[in-house]
């Protein structure tokens, strides 16, 4: 079957949510993908942010095929050890409390919000409030989608979940006026992923941890794309001035598997009884034998310093190029921010043509999320590649 037939069965069979650039991928090994032709790509998106060890880790492969040729899944009734594993894994390396192990970084997100409405109520609070950033990115069930500020606009898709409160992103003070007696938590990125990398300052940051502890509401940080070492460190907030009462991990958690979690530091690890909250598929052995090779692999010392260093030094070369005006992020999470007239849909097609895999997640902005096991060759070639496209494309050459 060639692509052409593969677009028609798309078409006809698959809703159209998504438009699909015009190349079938066949396999993967680490930072590189190829195609149905046999054309090789450097991939600098990894899944958006999921195959952070690369296509095909060969512990994560060994991890999966043993497991499934042992048991598969049984459901949340039953105990196995990757799952209980995995929760301490998480627990221990981040807020030191209880786990609730999930699908999907959406489905981690509905956790949070759950247990921060019923801890409100449990102090309560009668009609509690989630407050988050505009262009904050949460999530598209209805509960994440509420608190995602652009999307929750669609009057299509309404009527919206009550409860939400978006104030302007990164704005301390509009921050601390919106948090009073009824806010039930504190939902934010600490580096807006989906609106084109946009970290939070550290005033922000400190802003709203005050607001939380000076009302009793939760501060919930989204990690489902900064966290498992994409930013340098095992988890974001680890290189800010706060540390949040729940965290949310996915994507990169399960090396290309789906799986995530919601971590909750000290007694609110209890918040949640039996029959608060459930998942049939969640927690299961595959992608839980999956999750703790890609820890195993991930939290290392040498390797994340690696990321902050090969960060770094993407950073400045792309800054040396004509047309680009900013980098912003951390780590291999970045921003591109391009020159006024440069569109970077057209840069990110011609890139593609070019055997780059890079994301537009705004009009003026390329995402770079390459694999954390990328070389540095990988890397000056991406930069070249980069620099080539906006070669060919800044007004007037």
């Amino acid at each position: 079957m060639n692509l052409a037939d593969l677009q028609a069965l798309e078409r006809r069979y698959l809703m159209q949510t998504y438009r699909r650039a015009p190349v079938e991928f066949v396999r993967g090994e680490g930072a590189l993908l190829w195609d149905s032709e046999g054309r090789e790509y450097l991939d600098f998106l990894a899944g958006i942010s999921v195959c952070s060890v690369g296509h095909c880790h060969p512990a994560v492969v060994a991890a999966v095929r043993e497991q499934a040729g042992r048991l598969m899944h049984v459901s949340n009734l039953f105990y196995t050890e990757p799952m209980v594993r995995l929760a301490e894994r998480l627990s221990e390396s981040s807020l030191g409390g209880r786990v609730f192990l999930t699908n999907s970084g959406t489905e981690a997100n509905e956790c949070a919000i759950k247990i921060a409405r019923k801890k409100a109520h449990l102090r309560g609070v009668e009609n509690p409030e989630i407050v988050s950033f505009e262009r904050d990115f949460h999530g598209r069930t209805y509960g994440a989608l509420a608190a995602t500020p652009k999307l929750a606009e669609n009057p299509a898709l309404g009527p919206m979940l009550p409860g939400f409160r978006a104030v302007p992103f990164d704005h301390a003070g509009a921050l601390r006026e919106a948090v009073y007696e009824n806010t039930a938590a504190v939902m934010i990125e600490p580096i807006q992923g989906e609106s084109g990398i946009y970290p939070l300052s550290e005033e922000t940051l400190l802003a709203a941890r005050q607001a939380c502890d000076e009302t009793g509401a939760l501060l919930i940080f989204d990690e489902i794309q900064t966290g498992v070492g994409r930013t340098g460190s095992l988890w974001a907030y680890e290189q800010t001035p706060v540390r949040p009462d729940l965290l949310t991990s996915a994507k990169a958690l399960g090396g290309g598997l789906p799986i995530g979690a919601c971590i909750a530091a000290g007694e609110l690890g209890e918040v949640l009884e039996a029959g608060d909250h459930g998942s049939t598929f969640a927690g299961g052995a595959v992608v839980s034998a999956a999750a703790l090779a890609v820890l195993e692999l991930v939290d290392d010392p040498a390797l994340l310093r690696r990321v902050r260093e090969l960060g770094a030094g993407l950073r400045e070369s792309l800054l040396e190029i004509d047309g680009v005006v900013e980098v912003r992020g951390r780590g291999l999470m970045l921003g591109v921010g391009l020159s006024e007239g440069i569109d970077a849909a057209e840069v990110a097609a011609a890139l593609l043509r070019d055997g780059l895999i890079v994301n537009v997640p705004e009009p003026g902005t390329l995402r770079l999320l390459p694999p954390l096991t990328v070389d540095p060759a990988q890397v000056e070639r991406a930069v070249a590649l980069i620099a080539a496209s906006l070669l060919g494309t800044y007004p007037d050459r």
